[in-house]
């Protein structure tokens, strides 16, 4: 970084990096899968911006995606307390400023495994508050200021517009994000007919995929 008073002009702006805690949560069972080379593109693109990166890799890990009956049963609860295999990526949720989703669109909507993820890890007293009203949800991921979701899907894009109004998209945009944390911004890139597509088309995601990392400040 250069010194403004030894040039005698004022810094870049867009020269200054700022780094942000990041995690990125990829959600497909296929090491060969597009979902995994996205997913090293995107940490590829974070690290090299400086960024601090924590991958959670769900098939990876195991994740264990049902919500148990006492996890239920205490869910509306005022001492509600997650269970204990819970209590790593409850931690990575809360000192995350941004988070990067990686996964397939299957039949309209998340895979279990990672529906599960936000049921279990986006929980009362964590992302959220319902003490004095079970359906008025006060937002606590107040650290949160970026979510990117980022999707491959077979179908063509017309139909995940038109026909089926964005399934996904509206989850995460208006239900999930002011509920849970209300000053996050919200991208999502959907790569459409992934089943045929091409190294050139590919190749012009990723750089989607580049410039909307690149605005993480």
């Amino acid at each position: 970084m250069f010194n403004s008073a030894e040039t005698g002009k004022c810094p870049d702006p867009s020269a200054l990096v700022v780094e942000v805690n990041v995690l990125v949560v990829l959600a497909h069972p296929l090491k060969d899968s597009l979902c995994h080379r996205l997913a090293e593109h995107v940490c590829g693109e974070l690290r090299g911006a400086g960024h601090d990166v924590v991958v959670e890799d769900l098939y990876e890990l195991h994740f264990n995606p049902k919500l148990s009956s006492s996890e239920r049963r205490r869910y509306n609860a005022p001492d509600y307390r997650a269970e204990g295999d819970m209590r790593r990526p409850i931690e990575r949720l809360l000192v995350a400023e941004a988070i990067v989703l990686v996964f397939p669109t299957w039949w309209s909507g998340l895979p279990a495994i990672l529906k599960g993820w936000v049921d279990r890890v986006w929980v009362p007293d964590i992302a959220f508050d319902h003490r004095q009203d079970v359906s008025v949800l006060k937002p606590l991921l107040g650290n949160l200021r970026y979510l990117v979701v980022v999707t491959t899907l077979a179908s063509p894009w017309w139909l995940d517009w038109f026909l089926l109004g964005r399934p996904v998209a509206k989850m995460f945009k208006y239900a999930l994000l002011p509920s849970c944390a209300v000053d996050c911004r919200f991208r999502m890139l959907s790569l459409y007919r992934g089943g045929r597509i091409g190294e050139t088309r590919f190749r012009g995601f990723k750089i989607r995929i580049s410039r909307v990392l690149s605005g993480l400040h």
